[in-house]
């Protein structure tokens, strides 16, 4: 038994012989089969509790499962009432993070419509003394699958994408390292290239993929010539690296977002990149 596995039956073990956990459940990557698994996988637990407060009172019941060497509290506040979590890293280094409810909030959830997005992802029950989980929808694995964007949506994130690397361009001119990565990582690659490459992997798969978080399956899915590609849209600190980096950017963007365009039968901002790389080549030559 692997040290995720060990850790978990600590926690089955002690939730039978406490009164106050009621049902025990494990959710996320280790329960769906879209998900990819290895010795770095959190264990992600949801705990019914009868009192809920007396356990929000006091975290020395974390220490039942090895010695906490961090962890984060947040309380139901944070989620509108509707559970708490504690986040914990272990001397074993095993991580787990806790979702913590209260009886009534957590059959509030089993009887809602839909699914919450936590459990559609994939979930275990693991122990239920009370049968709260009787009602308790199957999971589909759909909320994690790519959708298709519509028309509007496509032409947003192209145009933003444009319009964001007029920034970095500046930044870059003056040099602005702090700036322009934050431009270049935080709102051009996840905010705009990580969905045109899902969209890129998806419409090939028939829309019925994951790529999971911010690209992680990325490399799985393209091409070893496309991932060269992507590759090439990281730099470091070195201004005239990045430079090479952002024309990595906009080859990139104009390659996948016209087959996408292509594929989709949506219009692509022609124009606009034409004019946008008008004026990166203007500033970079002239030194401005």
């Amino acid at each position: 038994m692997n040290n995720s596995a060990q850790k978990l039956q600590q926690i089955i073990d002690w939730a039978g012989q406490n009164d106050n956990v009621r049902a025990v459940l494990l959710t996320s990557s280790l329960v769906n089969p879209l998900a990819p698994v290895d010795q770095f996988s959190d264990l992600d637990v949801e705990l019914v509790f009868a009192d809920l407060p007396k356990v929000l009172a006091d975290d020395l019941w974390l220490s039942e499962f090895g010695q906490v060497i961090a962890k984060i509290s947040e309380r139901e506040e944070v989620f509108e009432g509707r559970h708490a979590m504690r986040m914990v890293l272990y001397d074993d280094y095993e991580k787990v993070d806790f979702k913590l409810y209260s009886v009534a909030r957590f059959l509030e959830e089993v009887k809602a419509e839909e699914l919450q997005e936590d459990w559609d992802i994939g979930y275990k029950i693991l122990l239920d003394k009370d049968g709260l989980t009787h009602q308790l929808k199957p999971a589909t694995h759909q909320v994690s699958l790519i959708r298709k964007p519509s028309a509007a949506a496509f032409e947003q994130k192209l145009n933003d994408f444009w319009w964001d690397m007029t920034y970095v361009i500046k930044c870059l001119a003056r040099d602005d390292i702090f700036y322009a990565k934050f431009m270049s990582e935080n709102n051009m690659r996840t905010d705009y290239l990580v969905p045109v490459i899902e969209w890129y992997i998806a419409i090939d798969h028939d829309w019925k993929v994951t790529t999971n978080k911010h690209g992680r399956l990325f490399k799985k899915y393209l091409s070893a010539e496309m991932w060269q590609k992507v590759e090439a849209t990281f730099s470091g600190s070195d201004i005239g690296d990045n430079w090479r980096a952002l024309i990595a950017y906009a080859d990139l963007v104009h390659e996948l977002g016209t087959e996408l365009a292509l594929k989709l039968q949506y219009p692509y901002p022609a124009q606009l990149e034409h004019d946008i790389r008008k004026y990166l080549d203007f500033v970079k030559s002239s030194g401005r």
